[in-house]
């Protein structure tokens, strides 16, 4: 999966530190970062302290992969990032050879660390642009020294990032397994019923939720897999397995899926992508024959 970068090591404890020359700096504009293509290979690479200098930029420490240090660059004024989608605070020209790429391209990226710690970089990119104010009071927040964490000035409001729990869940029936494509989703492959945990719910119960709210099923047996860290969407998520309970008929909810049915094994050409954990399970039951 996407975190799966071993021999290399991530390292997510918060640093209040400034960057070094050949630290790699992270620059995104939305759903667009920074990057360039280097040869032979094609490797995505992104721009060094070294690279950066003479634009005036702030600096927010990230994390670190073995000793290499990652961080954010937004504009030393914040009122000098564009509103305009079209046009990055940082134009691509002002580094030759860099340009902005779709966030996605980190799910096929060549150097699995460089791509995990894109699109890691991206999650907390987005809880920085989205808590620019404190929703307790509306004044401005400011990074905290100690920790990862906002902190409102006028009324002690503390903001962590955010993480938003979700399953995605393997319903089983005998030698198939229930498979679905979204609605009015670029993804368009086969894959698992998935939805986000709500106030007061166990992860279990949301797997029995989700399940009867996309396709009108019951399930029983519900088992625990695995979980992964999935930026794409801010979330963490938890995969289970579990059984069909009673009638296989299914009933679509299409407002979020297009369509759904049961597989056989057999019937399963998916091939690992060292990416998501649905396509990990999915793959997990067509080889436990």
């Amino acid at each position: 999966m996407i975190q799966d970068i071993y021999p290399r090591i991530y390292h997510n404890e918060y640093k209040d530190i400034s960057p070094s020359e050949n630290d790699f700096i992270l620059v995104f504009h939305g759903n667009k970062a920074l990057v360039r293509f280097q040869l032979p290979e094609g490797k995505l690479r992104f721009p060094t302290l070294k690279e950066m200098k003479g634009h005036p930029c702030t600096y927010h420490y990230l994390f670190s992969i073995d000793s290499y240090q990652y961080f954010l660059a937004s504009p030393a004024s914040p009122c000098l990032e564009s509103t305009d989608a079209d046009s990055p605070w940082l134009a691509e020209e002002v580094l030759p050879g860099y340009g902005y790429e779709n966030v996605r391209i980190f799910r096929t990226a060549l150097s699995r660390h460089t791509a995990f710690a894109g699109i890691t970089a991206h999650h907390l990119y987005e809880w920085y642009q989205n808590n620019r104010f404190c929703g307790r009071c509306g004044h401005n927040l400011t990074a905290d020294h100690r920790e990862r964490m906002l902190f409102c000035p006028h009324c002690h409001n503390a903001v962590y990032p955010r993480i938003s729990p979700a399953v995605i869940v393997g319903v089983l029936n005998g030698d198939k397994i229930l498979m679905s494509k979204y609605a009015g989703r670029s993804y368009t492959n086969y894959a698992l019923i998935a939805g986000f945990n709500e106030i007061g719910e166990s992860a279990e119960q949301t797997v029995a939720r989700e399940v009867m709210e996309e396709v009108g099923l019951k399930v029983k047996n519900i088992r625990y897999y695995k979980s992964q860290p999935w930026a794409f969407s801010g979330s963490l998520l938890m995969g289970f397995f579990c059984d069909l309970d009673g009638s296989d008929q299914i009933t679509l909810d299409t407002g979020e899926l297009s369509e759904a049915g049961w597989f056989h094994r057999d019937e399963i050409s998916l091939e690992d992508d060292h990416i998501s954990l649905t396509r990990e399970m999915i793959l997990k039951f067509k080889e436990n024959s």
